[in-house]
């Protein structure tokens, strides 16, 4: 995959327990602030792939908005970037679903952050286990 086709915010899950990629992890992205100016949150969802990374989002709107980037663009038209260029972000993880019922203390693990008006990459990576998790930003 290109840069050019590669959304502007990545994740990747690993799997402690099991030392490896975790494969199949239902994740949803939301756009925090700005609101998108609709009463549907932005919201886009994707499942790791079999090396535990998103390589694609898939928008959970009917709308006209396809991807976290063209939400940005749309935001810029409207002048509704905030002055300092931040927007806040979420991040999802569907642990309990990957980890099973009753195997890990959190069910679901929501990282929030910032990130400028798409003009850069953000890699948000998660190494979990059933009973921990660490995050940080990537490259």
């Amino acid at each position: 995959m290109s840069n050019l086709e590669r959304p502007f915010i990545t994740c990747h899950v690993l799997d402690q327990s099991k030392g490896k990629p975790a494969a199949g992890v239902a994740v949803t992205l939301q756009l925090i602030s700005p609101s998108n100016g609709s009463s549907e949150a932005a919201h886009f969802l994707s499942k790791t792939n079999d090396n535990g990374r998103i390589e694609q989002w898939q928008a959970n709107t009917s709308g006209e908005i396809l991807a976290p980037q063209a939400l940005v663009i749309k935001l810029q038209q409207e002048s509704r970037i905030p002055d300092d260029g931040r927007l806040q972000w979420k991040l999802v993880f569907a642990t309990e679903e990957y980890l099973g019922k009753g195997n890990t203390f959190y069910p679901d693990i929501e990282i929030n952050f910032y990130t400028d008006a798409a003009k850069t990459h953000f890699h948000v990576p998660l190494l979990l286990g059933p009973w921990g998790y660490t995050t940080y930003r990537g490259s």
